[in-house]
């Protein structure tokens, strides 16, 4: 299998290389394109710098990849993805994996998420995607688990490539030295952590991580993470709704 490693973190991230590594490990042939800086929350924005249609790309070398071609892209994760699908860095790739982020990306709000929209983005052109991230804290901490979540994501390669073309699979990992099997989980209506907005009356908004009270609903992604469970979850790009009477 062919492999494009990306992220939203940017080409800087530990996660990154750590999954770049866990992809050669497993026998696939992998090319590395991310962000040249941070790029998080940028959904499946294609948004790139340059001048009269060009693009910056500039090769870089990643610890631990000894002879994987790697790119820093002056773009975000989604505009890679479909760079990568019309031929930018090779041979258009099997599979995209997209990640390690470093922290969870659960629930609806997903839809916000540059590592997953990296991964819905090249679905659409048919390349199988996952999307992983490790639930690390907004508050920090020592030094992620990243080996962890490529150990996980490992275990759903060879699946992943067996299923149709365009499929996207959601993982998250507990953020600690060893992790079970992941579980199969809904996506939640929102997660244990939220972003609070609010308008200071002085031309500013101001951005908060809060923590949320009350119950996640049971065999959501929120609930089971957050009991320490690995949790994968199948997701669906863009499509129509044909049950809206217009």
């Amino acid at each position: 299998m062919r492999v494009l490693v990306t992220n939203d973190d940017g080409i800087a991230s530990p996660g990154l290389a750590a999954l770049a590594r866990g992809a050669v490990a497993h026998g696939w042939t992998a090319v590395v394109a991310a962000p040249a800086e941070e790029a998080s929350g940028t959904s499946a924005g294609l948004w790139a710098t340059g001048g009269e249609g060009r693009v910056a790309v500039e090769r870089r070398e990643l610890p631990g990849l000894p002879g994987v071609p790697a790119h820093a892209v002056a773009a975000y994760p989604g505009f890679i993805a479909l760079a990568a699908a019309q031929g930018a860095f090779g041979e258009p790739p099997d599979v995209v994996l997209s990640g390690v982020n470093r922290g969870a990306n659960i629930g609806r709000a997903v839809l916000h998420s540059g590592t997953v929209g990296a991964a819905l983005t090249a679905s659409l052109s048919g390349a199988r995607a996952l999307a992983v991230s490790l639930d690390v804290g907004p508050e920090g901490g020592p030094e992620p688990h990243w080996d962890t979540a490529v150990a996980v994501a490992a275990t759903l390669f060879d699946r992943l490539a067996a299923l149709p073309a365009g499929t996207v699979l959601n993982l998250n990992v507990p953020d600690r030295a060893e992790a079970g099997a992941p579980r199969r989980a809904g996506l939640a209506e929102f997660g244990a952590v939220r972003t609070r907005v609010s308008g200071d009356g002085d031309g500013t908004i101001s951005l908060a991580a809060v923590v949320v009270d009350g119950e996640l609903p049971p065999g959501s992604d929120a609930r089971l993470l957050a009991e320490g469970h690995p949790t994968v979850t199948a997701l669906r790009s863009v499509a129509e709704d044909p049950g809206v009477e217009l």
